[in-house]
């Protein structure tokens, strides 16, 4: 959480402590959450922050899966309540040491919840692959047999950006049946076809038109790279598209070193033979329009496999959560809503677009309906 939004709290916070007190204690769990998810320091916000904190320990560890042993992380809180929670990453290379994602671990093991965040390691090269979705169950499976962890068998699923819905088709599976309290999908996707026809076109499910992040565009540009370019020029062209995104990652935290990983980038690119060259070209100037049209023809294909969507795949029988920035350019809202109507037949679920939410990071102004609709959902969510 940004500026703007600690701003608006400090708005508030005097009455939702009064409000959390005096009317719906429990809802002090989730003011608890976000208060702390904002950084907030100062005057009520200490005394919110802190409301039922506990000490915790971080550990690095080695997890089994079918595609080989999977770095994790696991924050154990010494008063532990609540179901375990197995946090997975969107798409980036920084994989369980990205802050933002180690600061929403840290967030939630104060206020007592178990954190897994385990790392699998096609994320780490922006690849979304069915073994993803593999790599996540193992994970649960593995925290769910802990049973100084998972006392009665059970976790909770949260997953951020394309892991949101990875996460919910994790849930589905008959290996975690029974073993899942609760999912959430944070930014997530619905079907993941849908989203990448947004990406390379402009154009949402219902015929709206929103100007798509050139990040999504150049993440399918890896992805899909063997089908546009030579098999000798695929993996060049990828080691450059990397780059770039790490560049972009860096943006967040340091300007300097990010403007000398985007003219690295840029370097590649003049390295690079056509038609890979061209190809970084667009990835380097940002050029959407160029790109969308040449990626659309291959994104069907690629994300026709059932275990990367989960409108496509069985649905989970475990409440589902669905958060998301109202105003996403990544994978936008419309995912949540028609997700959620797809789910409902078979599983509660919890629908919350949110104008505090860009993609999967909250960096808004907000008014008090927006913070307190935030607050619900995640005292739900915990209390699950």
């Amino acid at each position: 959480m940004r500026r703007k939004l600690r701003a608006a709290l400090l708005g508030v916070l005097g009455l939702g402590l009064l409000v959390g007190v005096l009317v719906v204690p429990k809802y002090l769990r989730g003011l608890s959450l976000v208060v702390r998810a904002a950084g907030m320091q100062e005057g009520w916000a200490t005394t919110l922050a802190g409301w039922q904190t506990v000490p915790f320990e971080v550990s690095d560890l080695q997890l089994p899966s079918r595609h080989g042993p999977l770095r994790a992380r696991l924050y154990r809180p010494r008063e532990a309540r609540g179901h375990p929670i197995v946090l997975t990453s969107g798409v980036h290379a920084d994989g369980i040491d990205e802050p933002r994602l180690v600061k929403l671990a840290k967030d939630l093991a104060t206020g007592g919840q178990g954190v897994l965040t385990p790392e699998p390691i096609d994320l780490l090269r922006y690849e979304i692959t069915p073994r993803l979705t593999d790599m996540i169950e193992d994970a649960a499976t593995w925290l769910s047999a802990q049973k100084e962890l998972a006392p009665d068998g059970e976790v909770s699923l949260f997953g951020i950006s394309f892991s949101g819905g990875l996460s919910i088709v994790a849930a589905g599976r008959p290996g975690l049946k029974e073993k899942v309290a609760a999912t959430l999908s944070l930014g997530g996707h619905g079907e993941l076809a849908r989203v990448l026809s947004f990406l390379c076109t402009g154009v949402l499910p219902d015929g709206r038109h929103l100007k798509p992040h050139d990040y999504g565009v150049v993440v399918i540009l890896l992805n899909v790279a063997d089908r546009l370019v030579p098999p000798e020029q695929v993996e060049p062209l990828r080691a450059a598209i990397r780059t770039f995104l790490r560049a972009s990652h860096l943006t967040l935290r340091d300007a300097k070193q990010a403007e000398e990983m985007f003219e690295e980038a840029r370097k590649l690119q003049g390295h690079l033979p056509e038609p890979a060259s061209r190809l970084m070209g667009y990835v380097n100037t940002r050029d959407v329009e160029a790109l969308g049209p040449l990626l659309l023809p291959h994104v069907r294909a690629f994300a026709a496999e059932p275990s990367v969507s989960p409108e496509l795949s069985p649905p989970p029988f475990a409440p589902v959560y669905l958060l998301h920035g109202a105003d996403d350019t990544v994978i936008p809202a419309i995912e949540a809503t028609l997700l959620g109507q797809a789910l409902r037949p078979h599983a509660p679920v919890h629908v919350l677009p949110t104008p505090l939410i860009t993609h999967a990071e909250v960096d808004r102004s907000a008014h008090f309906s927006d913070i307190w609709s935030l607050v619900s959902f995640w005292t739900h969510l915990l209390d699950e």
